[in-house]
């Protein structure tokens, strides 16, 4: 089945949140994982949600995410993504 990861974040430093989406990217895609949304909230319509955006990316299934979010070359961001923003990922498995 599909896996989506859904990345919640509030952009501590814009600079870094570029340098960490310029070095993030390539390892998605090197996964086989998709960037299939990115956007502002705007309101929270039930619950409280006090992120600034999000970030969806679909990949082939949950093995395939865990194995990208685990690989030397996402790693390696790791220290620039703390930097950047606070984050929290979420791992959803779709029909």
């Amino acid at each position: 089945m599909t896996a989506i990861l859904v990345a919640r974040y509030t952009v501590k430093n814009a600079d870094k949140m570029e340098a960490y989406a310029t070095a993030a990217g390539p390892s998605v895609a090197a996964h086989g994982g998709e960037f299939i949304a990115q956007g502002e909230n705007v309101a929270s319509l039930v619950g409280q949600d006090t992120s600034e955006a999000i970030a969806m990316v679909r990949f082939a299934d949950v093995a395939t995410a865990k194995t990208w979010f685990a690989s030397p070359e996402y790693s390696a961001c790791k220290d620039l993504r703390a930097q950047a923003a606070d984050m929290q990922f979420t791992l959803y498995e779709t029909a």
